[in-house]
């Protein structure tokens, strides 16, 4: 049985790169029947596309979203850093998709500011470790830490993030990731919002402090390179989840990644097919528009 929830926030799945963990993001959204699906940012990597790697499962995530935002899932993706070309398209909506450059929601009696975060850079010293951290070499940090973790799961062993040991024990990105939450958190006050929710940063994180006389809450959904995370609202709380495999390979294998019939399904529902979905991310024109899913 899927678990129903108010509210789902995803961040950095990075779909188009080594590191996109899509096998197990698709094993989760297979497992969840939200009321509402918020794609904070950097969802595809428009700034590592390239068309010869594309995997099926990454097609996978993008075709199982769009059936639900068919079946009455309401759909935000949020521009972020890694997709920025589609923000010439912001406040372009069809169906129950929506693209938007930032969210503003209320819930349960609260105001929220939702948005990608790689804004915060214009206001903070980039950290030049950050820096060197990203694009290709981040890209392939991660796809070495892969095969790792498909060693030591096969020895029976748990999966580690070299990338989040680094950036833990480096001064410089620790002060960075305290300065991104300070500021979120300051100017979210002066906006008067209760909440602000960002991703950027590949950080899980849930944070209230009291500012100028009112408290406010950071939360931060994470990523699906490093951490695996998703924030999820339910019952007017949030909550982080993290990916387990063992929740899916024994506790509920019906909602493992990869069922033939549901495919046979999305293409007899007529889902995009993969050179559709290509051209939709290459901004080639449709019906006199250029349109993005």
């Amino acid at each position: 049985m899927k678990r129903e929830l108010d509210v789902v926030i995803l961040s950095d799945v990075h779909l188009g790169t080594y590191g996109c963990h899509a096998k197990e993001l698709l094993n989760y959204l297979k497992s969840i029947k939200p009321g509402m699906l918020i794609l904070n940012g950097d969802f595809i990597d428009m700034w590592q596309f390239r068309k010869r790697y594309f995997p099926k499962d990454h097609i996978q995530v993008i075709q199982y979203i769009l059936k639900m935002a068919s079946k009455g899932v309401k759909v935000y993706y949020i521009t972020g850093n890694h997709d920025d070309a589609l923000r010439r398209y912001s406040d372009f909506s069809a169906g129950n998709i929506h693209l938007r450059d930032k969210l503003i929601l209320q819930l349960g009696g609260k105001s929220y500011w939702i948005f990608h975060g790689d804004i915060f850079d214009l206001f903070i010293q980039y950290s030049p470790f950050i820096s060197r951290l990203g694009g290709k070499g981040y890209d392939w940090l991660i796809f070495l830490n892969r095969f790792i973790n498909n060693l030591r799961q096969a020895m029976g062993l748990s999966r580690m993030s070299f990338a989040k040991k680094v950036k833990h024990r480096v001064k410089e990105a620790i002060k960075f990731v305290s300065d991104f939450e300070n500021t979120a958190l300051k100017l979210a006050a002066e906006e008067d919002y209760d909440y602000v929710i960002c991703g950027h940063i590949h950080r899980p994180q849930m944070r209230t402090e009291e500012l100028q006389g009112k408290q406010v809450t950071y939360l931060n959904s994470g990523d699906w390179v490093e951490n695996l995370t998703a924030l999820e609202y339910n019952w007017e709380r949030w909550s982080i989840y993290e990916y387990h495999e063992v929740d899916y390979q024994y506790v509920n294998p019906k909602l493992m990644a990869g069922d033939a019939q549901e495919e046979e399904d999305n293409s007899a529902a007529g889902n995009p097919s993969i050179e559709e979905i290509y051209q939709h991310i290459l901004n080639k024109p449709v019906g006199g528009k250029e349109v993005v899913s």
